[in-house]
């Protein structure tokens, strides 16, 4: 049973996507019995997320192979999703994420948003790539989906004792702490 007070659930679901009306339909959807059923209302109440709600969350995310800016939960959440991506300083990979990001900046007037968590800089590059190819509309739902993705993983690892970088049990990932 993941029972914390109100305020509690309503800050650990802003911090893993800070989007008011989902964390609205999510908290209202408590209490929950476990951690899937947690994942379940997040899913739901996510899919899909308004181009408003996508833009809502995506101004507290950094570009991705960017380290976030501040101190806060959100922000230690990021750090700890983008490692695998910055732990290579391959220079053509550098260049390549960073033109990448400028690319589709332009094209689709928002920032990359990827769950880092668990995949290479390569990897991310060339979903980016993959990305960059899509119509508007398409691309928007990806961008949805994937805030959904990594919410979920932020909630697993805070209530579940699952890893923010690969989602892996905390017993075959790094340690980092869940709050029961």
């Amino acid at each position: 049973m993941i029972d914390v007070p109100e305020s509690e659930l309503r800050e650990h679901l802003a911090t893993a996507l800070s989007v008011q009306r989902w964390v609205d339909d999510v908290a209202a959807a408590a209490p929950f019995d476990d951690v899937e059923g947690l994942v379940e209302a997040a899913e739901h109440a996510g899919d899909p997320l308004s181009a408003a709600e996508i833009d809502e969350a995506l101004a507290h995310h950094p570009r991705i192979g960017e380290k976030p800016v501040g101190e806060g939960a959100a922000q230690d959440f990021s750090r700890r999703e983008q490692q695998a991506s910055q732990l290579t300083d391959d220079p053509h990979e550098v260049k390549a994420l960073a033109e990448g990001n400028a690319t589709y900046e332009e094209r689709f007037g928002r920032v990359f948003v990827i769950r880092a968590a668990g995949r290479s800089k390569a990897e991310i590059i060339d979903e980016l790539e993959r990305r960059l190819k899509l119509d508007d509309e398409t691309e928007k739902q990806e961008a949805g989906e994937q805030l959904v993705e990594i919410a979920v993983l932020r909630l697993r690892q805070t209530f579940g004792g699952r890893s923010a970088e690969t989602g892996r049990s905390t017993e075959t990932a790094s340690p980092i702490a869940p709050v029961a």
